[in-house]
């Protein structure tokens, strides 16, 4: 199993200093980081980040809101497709793509995946679908992924994977990765773990949002702060599961490396480390 690390949308959000550590230099950056696994004769997505018909019609598939105050630069360049491409393989083999949830920023590379089955926890799809609340009527954009055919909903219960429940049965994917349920950000918000043979990588979608989070003593820029508060489904949720993740990260270092969806730095050192 070879994992890539992948860089499948910038974005520069508004805020200033708000979005930024003390140690942060220059303007705010955040990335969608997402996984490409190569499982034998299969390609694994984990996350798609932005795709081509989001960079191609931005205002119908992104909504006006999110370009204007997240500002993604949308280079065709960091399609996954595009990346998968350049790799030298072939996007055909894309079989699989699961997600952490179905936030646009997420989910907006899995039209130029047809042939792939999108694994996504079932209380997300039902939420993503229903559009019930007014949070999610902008996060879930439909165009992204209402056309697509194959799709695996799971349940969020399983076995334990050090100390949370574990979704293992995940139709037609190897057994070293699993769906991890931690609800909050969303109603159906999941994270992915993937076990490399060297150790463990945990993508931990929008259970948090900046490196410094997974600390023993734990801070986060103020506009980043507030941000999670302000989006979260069930926000009461969202901060007891990113505690447990906290204390996963801080007590098994050794085992599982944690990241989330956004952070560049903790991209650029995944990429760096080589982990698998």
């Amino acid at each position: 199993m070879r994992v890539h690390h992948l860089n499948c949308g910038s974005m520069h959000p508004l805020g200033g200093r708000l979005m930024l550590a003390a140690e942060d230099a220059g303007p705010p950056h955040m990335v969608c980081h997402v996984l490409l696994i190569e499982t034998g004769d299969t390609l694994v997505l984990v996350e798609t980040g932005l795709g081509t018909e989001d960079v191609r019609h931005p205002d119908v598939r992104l909504g006006k809101p999110f370009r204007h105050i997240v500002r993604p630069p949308l280079r065709p360049a960091e399609t996954a497709i595009e990346q998968i491409r350049g790799l030298g393989l072939n996007p055909d083999d894309v079989r699989h793509i699961l997600l952490t949830h179905l936030d646009l920023d997420h989910a907006g590379g899995v039209t130029d995946f047809p042939q792939a089955r999108v694994h996504v926890l079932a209380d997300e799809k039902a939420a993503a679908d229903a559009h019930a609340h007014w949070k999610e009527r902008e996060r879930y954009r439909p165009p992204q992924f209402a056309s697509h055919k194959h799709w695996s909903l799971h349940q969020p219960d399983g076995e334990a994977w050090f100390g949370f429940d574990a979704v293992r049965e995940l139709e037609g994917l190897p057994p070293e990765i699993l769906m991890i349920p931690l609800a909050g950000h969303t109603r159906g918000h999941a994270a992915i773990a993937v076990d490399t043979g060297a150790g463990w990588l945990l993508h931990a979608g929008d259970a948090y949002f900046h490196r410094h989070e997974m600390q023993a003593k734990p801070r986060c820029p103020l506009g980043l702060r507030l941000f999670q508060q302000l989006v979260a489904m069930d926000n009461e949720r969202r901060a007891a599961n990113q505690d447990r993740l906290r204390q996963l990260a801080v007590s098994q270092a050794n085992e599982v490396r944690v990241f989330c969806a956004h952070d560049a730095a903790e991209l650029a050192q995944c990429r760096a480390s080589r982990p698998a």
